[in-house]
């Protein structure tokens, strides 16, 4: 059992060994690659910069989305809670209308003593804070029953435009009346709730109202926060405004009909556009919701400056981070591949003068045995002769203990330089063997090639004015 577990553990380690010199060998390709093709680590880099600057700005432009959509809910829900509380007050005042109605065409009730039916027609919702008034009017237009005493005595409401819509119109039910300025509570702002009295016969015979101080709209929008640049509005549908924060000029008021986006409001039971405001030139974005129940429209529209404020401030830290770290990343990566550019010449160089006799030029016995073993192959491959010559300079020793090293160098290369001269095709090799010895290899030379060579170099050997004249120029 040991000896298997051992088995194991061994294999193992040979498995982990390969892996790790095939991923060496990996490495050293990928590094190798750079160092070919340096342009590679900057064109790499700008590439991953700029998809870290796409991804960002893609993710910026989300955010930019995600905001406005948390906006438009939160002014959805915003619109939700006032339109709640405005259709509970309208239902509980249309309550205490239906039970004024009722009473008055109820003859029992209307025998009463006249502090009792007040009690019986005016029930404790017409009391709230924001009830300005209950009456009935006969159907001439003059109030014949109120909750409070007033004076009225010289005055009629048949113009009032609740009191034509009941006269006219038999089934008007619910009627909510346009914003207007009260005669019996010294002109203060007033909205009708009213609903027919119809005598025995069906004919009409009166109209019970319930006034609602538009102060009630007021302070329940007082209570909505929607940002510096931003408004909300109760609006009735004919456009109408009945009360807005901030507050319009009487010359503005009726603004809301005139825009071209009210028809979408005034057909939709609810929705949210953005647009941009015929006033003030603001751009918002406007939620609606109709009132249930009632000809108004209660809309919130917060500033599309004030609702991207967050955003765009943190979309200029952000864009500017991604800007100047992917900026330097670019920058780094083009060092990178200078540098890398820079050192792959470097290395072409050194590997030249590492393969490179120093004072002839010519080819040193590394670059030879390397060279020849390449030009061996090949000549294998293809099934053509390889020739190969040694060249020894005779009485080099005495040439240079008479004349001296630096004539004796001068003598080497001149001779390397006819060598070379003679050895002109792209595949002959001419290499220095070690000190005053030389090899030629020739690839597949011809019968002239392979004497023209040696008698050539010979020829201008001999051929030298005298052994001192000998020089890289002579040959």
């Amino acid at each position: 059992m040991r000896v298997r577990l051992n088995a194991v553990r061994k294999t193992g380690r040979m498995v982990s060994r390969r892996l790790m010199r095939r991923n060496s060998t990996a490495a050293m390709r990928f590094a190798d690659a750079f160092s070919r093709f340096p342009a590679l680590a900057g064109l790499i880099g700008t590439a991953i910069a700029v998809s870290m600057a796409v991804l960002s700005f893609a993710a910026l432009w989300q955010g930019r989305a995600q905001a406005l959509q948390n906006a438009h809910q939160a002014a959805a829900n915003l619109v939700a809670t006032m339109s709640a509380d405005i259709a509970r007050s309208v239902e509980s005042s249309d309550l205490s209308l239906r039970t004024i109605v009722s009473g008055i065409q109820n003859p029992a009730v209307m025998a009463l003593p006249p502090d009792l039916r007040k009690l019986v027609l005016f029930d404790g919702a017409t009391g709230m804070d924001y009830v300005g008034g209950a009456f009935v009017m006969n159907r001439e237009g003059r109030i014949v029953v109120e909750r409070d005493p007033s004076e009225h005595a010289d005055l009629l409401f048949s113009d009032r435009d609740y009191f034509k819509a009941h006269a006219e119109h038999p089934d008007a039910g619910l009627f909510i009346s346009g914003p207007y300025v009260s005669r019996l509570r010294k002109g203060t702002a007033s909205l009708a709730l009213s609903r027919r009295i119809d005598a025995p016969d069906g004919s009409f015979a009166g109209v019970a109202v319930i006034a609602l101080n538009v102060v009630y709209f007021k302070n329940l929008l007082s209570r909505v926060d929607i940002g510096r640049s931003g408004s909300v509005f109760i609006v009735q549908q004919d456009g109408v405004m009945i009360a807005r924060k901030p507050a319009l000029p009487s010359d503005d008021a009726g603004y809301v009909a005139r825009s071209p986006s009210f028809t979408a409001m005034r057909d939709t039971p609810s929705g949210s556009y953005i647009s941009r405001s015929p006033l003030d030139g603001v751009r918002r974005l406007y939620t609606f919701q109709h009132v249930p129940g009632t000809r108004l429209i209660a809309a919130v529209a917060p500033a599309e400056d004030d609702v991207l404020a967050g955003w765009r401030q943190r979309s200029i830290v952000i864009g500017g981070l991604t800007t100047m770290f992917g900026g330097g990343f670019v920058v780094i990566s083009w060092l990178l591949a200078m540098s890398l550019r820079s050192r792959a010449i470097a290395q072409v160089k050194l590997q030249r003068l590492a393969g490179t006799d120093s004072l002839t030029g010519l080819c040193n016995r590394r670059a030879l045995d390397r060279r020849l073993d390449d030009e061996w192959r090949r000549a294998r491959r293809a099934d053509q002769p390889l020739s190969a010559l040694f060249v020894d300079v005779d009485y080099f020793k005495l040439y240079n203990d008479t004349y001296g090293h630096a004539m004796g160098d001068d003598a080497l290369v001149a001779v390397a330089d006819c060598m070379q001269n003679s050895a002109k095709r792209p595949g002959d090799i001419v290499a220095r063997y070690g000190g005053e010895e030389f090899v030629v290899v020739l690839r597949a030379p011809k019968r002239a090639a392979r004497s023209r060579s040696p008698s050539a170099c010979a020829r201008k050997w001999k051929n030298s004015p005298s052994p001192t004249a000998l020089r890289p120029a002579a040959c």
